[in-house]
């Protein structure tokens, strides 16, 4: 599986599906799909119900993203994340830097 996109059709939002393991052998993957994003585009939502499991890489590439679009905790949401996932999410402090819900 791999790590799909959907763009709004005013461009501005973009849906980032990760299937599986979001881990460093995502890396690549996850740029290619930000780069490819646009440069409209004013808010992610990060769709992580079917995810089940983030190292700490993958944090690192969700603060990559939220970079991207200036730091603003409202412009990148987290959603549909699975127990065990957001524990990691908890722990890491990201509801300080993102929407989750």
């Amino acid at each position: 599986m791999s790590i799909s996109s959907n763009l709004t059709g005013d461009g501005k939002e973009v849906t980032i599906k990760i299937p599986g393991r979001f881990d460093f052998t995502q890396n690549q993957e996850f740029r290619s799909t930000l780069e490819n994003t646009g440069t409209n585009v004013e808010k992610f939502i990060v769709d992580l119900d079917g995810t089940d499991y983030v190292d700490s890489s993958a944090l690192g590439m969700l603060l990559v993203l939220r970079d991207k679009v200036g730091g603003q905790k409202d412009q990148v949401k987290i959603v549909n994340i699975k127990p065990d996932v957001k524990k990691i999410l908890t722990i890491a402090n990201f509801g300080q830097l993102f929407a989750i819900a």
